[in-house]
C-alpha cells in the first residue's frame, strides 16, 4: 500500500494553508494583519492597504470556528470544484468572487468584511452542477439555492455580525460561473 500524501488540490490547499498561518500568526502578533485581513467598510481610495484587502479579507477569520466552518467546507467541497474546473479556473473564480463582494459590500453598505464565506458558497452552488453535461438546469442547483440562499435572505435581518451579503453575493456569482464556466477538458 503506497502511503503518498498528494497536493492534490493546489488552490484549495493553498487557500486553506495561507488561512490557517495567517489566523494563528495574526493571533500571536496580536492583531499586526487586521488591516490586510478585513475589508474596511470606509473604503480609501488612496491606501494601497484598502486595494490589497479587497482580496486578502477573505483568508481572514474573526475566530476558530469561522476558520474552521469555512475551511471544512472548502476542503470538503474545493477539490471536486478543482477538478471539474482546473486550478487556473477556480483561481480565477476565487478572485473574481472575493473583489465582486467586497466592491458589493463598500458600495451598499457600511459594515466591513472578514472570512471566506463568499468562497465557500460560491463553492456550494457550483457543487450543483457537477454531474451535469451543460444541458437544462441541475435540480440540485433549484434545491441548493433554495435552502442556502434562502436561509441567507430568511437571516438577513439578525444581528449576529455574519454578513449574510456575502453568502448571497457568493451563491449569486457561483450561479454565473455554473452557468458559464467550461469544464477542462480530461485526455
Amino acid at each position: 500500500m503506497n502511503l503518498n500524501i498528494k497536493y492534490n488540490s493546489p488552490v484549495v490547499l493553498t487557500f486553506a494553508i495561507i488561512s490557517f498561518v495567517m489566523y494563528f500568526t495574526n493571533n500571536i502578533l496580536l492583531g499586526t494583519f487586521n488591516p490586510i485581513l478585513t475589508l474596511n467598510p470606509y473604503f480609501n481610495y488612496h491606501s494601497t492597504t484598502d486595494y490589497i484587502s479587497l482580496f486578502t479579507y477573505s483568508i481572514g477569520h474573526a475566530n476558530t470556528q469561522h476558520l474552521l466552518g469555512n475551511l471544512s467546507l472548502m476542503l470538503i467541497i474545493g477539490p471536486i470544484i478543482e477538478e471539474k474546473y482546473g486550478s487556473k479556473q477556480l483561481l480565477i473564480m476565487f478572485i473574481i468572487t472575493a473583489i465582486s463582494t467586497a466592491i458589493l459590500n463598500i458600495l451598499l453598505f457600511d459594515s466591513g468584511l472578514m472570512g471566506a464565506s463568499g468562497i465557500v458558497f460560491m463553492l456550494i452552488i457550483l457543487a450543483s452542477f457537477t454531474n451535469t453535461n451543460g444541458n437544462g438546469i441541475p435540480l440540485t442547483f433549484v434545491l441548493v439555492t433554495v435552502f442556502y440562499l434562502g436561509n441567507e435572505i430568511m437571516s438577513i435581518y439578525e444581528n449576529d455580525n455574519i454578513s449574510r451579503f456575502a453568502h448571497i453575493a457568493g451563491g449569486i456569482i457561483g450561479s454565473f460561473f455554473g452557468f458559464i464556466m467550461k469544464t477542462k477538458t480530461v485526455n
